[in-house]
């Protein structure tokens, strides 16, 4: 989708692999097929040292010689794969990882327009969505692992008939990303147990009825968190630019306009905005056109026309907005190590405005809780230039 061509070469080396028979590793890269700043050839070179298994437990750190950003680590090994029973229609990546559906698609900007059928699709998928998200939400507590988030997901998704979108997507190992503290997005569910103090992020995508729907959240972990001035700032804001985006959709609203309300916002509340990843199109398809950049100045194409269905999903921090992939080549977190948060809709463009698909219900666990008046904002947006986004 994007016009630079680094992101083209990105997912053609990606297909290259495949049919040279499956180098080790994969070039993937949840929801960013087109991320630009990327080195593809980098996974071609597999670290060999591991840290000593805890004789405890059996966890490991897959890589304990990686210069970690903040306080995270990834707590391996990862549990066994997750089945989906043949009975629930699968994407076309679910088997080999590769979304040929989107393939044609790549360095082009045709935004489909929806019929009134497929608008209905796109609303029980999103529906079902958030019905799995709330499941997953309520088991957010200190003392449980991201890995038993997974399986909540996982469970909950097939109870509807659905598939997770994200399970072998470009080879996510995973069916929901779960992205704590510094993890700006992508978080791979390990055995990491949450504590009390702990931000967590949980995107949820489900297939149903050949449509895909996409949403995610930032949820406090115990009362330490919702007593961190900086947590509530920067899980606030986030939101908060969220709901001023979407109240710009309309037909006939650029998609490069989002960015400008959600960086305005974003420093006036003293945090700054993750340019690598963009809201992206959504449908039948798990990304394609268009982009939606959330920083301003961006040079996003396209005007908004009913019918039309995409994510807005800012991700916003309290110290620099440059961001760092951890060795596994999903987990993106913040270079200095600061907190992140995210919220994600999925949106319908209407004849006279915007519908939410993916709307909070009445007993939709969360929500917003007022900010800190002793929260004082830091110089974290100094220094921004404007860059490229990838599809989130």
């Amino acid at each position: 989708m994007l016009k630079a061509g680094k992101g083209e070469l990105l997912l053609l080396t990606r297909l290259l692999q495949e049919e040279l028979g499956r180098l080790p590793r994969a070039f993937s890269a949840h929801k960013a097929v087109h991320k630009t700043n990327g080195n593809p050839l980098r996974n071609l070179f597999v670290p060999k040292v591991v840290s000593e298994p805890d004789p405890a437990t059996g966890h490991f750190n897959p890589f304990p010689t990686f210069p970690f950003t903040g306080s995270l680590r990834p707590v391996y090994p990862l549990s066994p794969k997750r089945s989906v029973p043949a009975s629930i229609p699968h994407p076309d990546y679910a088997n080999d990882g590769i979304p040929r559906s989107e393939r044609k698609f790549v360095g082009r900007n045709n935004i489909k327009i929806l019929d009134k059928k497929e608008q209905d699709g796109m609303r029980k998928a999103c529906r079902l969505g958030r019905e799995v998200l709330d499941i997953a939400a309520k088991e957010v507590r200190p003392g449980v692992t991201t890995d038993y988030i997974d399986e909540i997901v996982h469970k909950a998704s097939l109870e509807r008939n659905c598939y997770p979108s994200p399970l072998n997507y470009v080879h996510f190992p995973k069916s929901v990303c779960t992205s704590p503290n510094e993890v700006i997005c992508h978080g791979i569910p390990d055995q990491r147990v949450l504590v009390d103090g702990d931000i967590l992020n949980l995107d949820v995508t489900v297939y149903y009825g050949g449509f895909h729907g996409d949403l995610n959240e930032t949820y406090y972990v115990g009362s330490k968190a919702l007593a961190d001035p900086e947590s509530v700032r920067v899980v606030e804001t986030a939101r908060e630019c969220l709901d001023q985006a979407i109240l710009l959709v309309k037909p006939g609203m650029a998609f490069r306009d989002p960015g400008n309300v959600i960086e305005k916002h974003a420093k006036s509340r003293g945090c700054s905005v993750i340019k690598t990843y963009c809201g992206h199109g959504i449908n039948q398809l798990f990304h394609c056109a268009p982009n939606v950049p959330h920083y301003a100045k961006n040079k996003a194409v396209g005007i908004a026309k009913p019918g039309m269905c995409f994510t807005i999903e800012p991700m916003i921090c309290l110290g620099t907005y440059r961001d760092k992939t951890w060795p596994d080549d999903w987990t993106s977190v913040t270079q200095d190590g600061s907190r992140t948060a995210q919220f994600e809709h999925t949106l319908l463009v209407t004849e006279d405005g915007v519908e939410v698909l993916t709307a909070r219900q009445a007993d939709s666990p969360g929500g917003p809780v007022s900010m800190p008046v002793e929260s004082k904002p830091e110089e974290a947006t100094k220094g921004q230039t404007d860059g490229q986004a990838a599809a989130a």
